[in-house]
C-alpha cells in the first residue's frame, strides 16, 4: 500500500528527503544541506511502510533516491543543494 504524499509534506523552509541507508547521493545531499543549515526530515524507504511505493509513484515507477518533497507538494529526484535552496526560497 502506498503511503499518501500528504503525510510527508514538510513545514515551510524544510524538505522531506526519501532515502536508503546505502545511497551515496543521499549522504552527499544531507551533508550539503547540513552545511547550509537547510532543515530536512529523512525517511528511509527501506524501513517506512508504503514509502518505497510512494517514491515509485513520484518517479515514474522507479525507486530513485534521494527523492525530495517540498512544502508546496512538489517533488524532485536527486536535486542539488542549490536547487533545494532555490525552491525553498532561501
Amino acid at each position: 500500500m502506498t503511503a499518501p504524499a500528504e503525510t510527508f509534506i514538510p513545514a515551510a523552509g524544510t524538505i522531506t528527503m526519501f532515502s536508503t541507508s546505502w545511497c551515496g547521493y543521499c549522504r552527499r545531499l544531507k551533508s550539503q544541506l547540513d552545511a547550509q543549515g537547510i532543515g530536512y526530515t529523512e525517511v528511509n524507504i527501506e524501513n517506512t511502510e508504503g514509502t518505497a511505493e510512494l517514491v515509485e509513484s513520484l518517479n515514474g515507477g522507479n525507486q530513485t533516491v534521494p527523492t525530495v518533497l517540498f512544502p508546496d507538494g512538489s517533488a524532485a529526484t536527486n536535486p542539488s543543494a542549490a536547487e533545494v535552496k532555490s525552491r525553498l526560497g532561501l
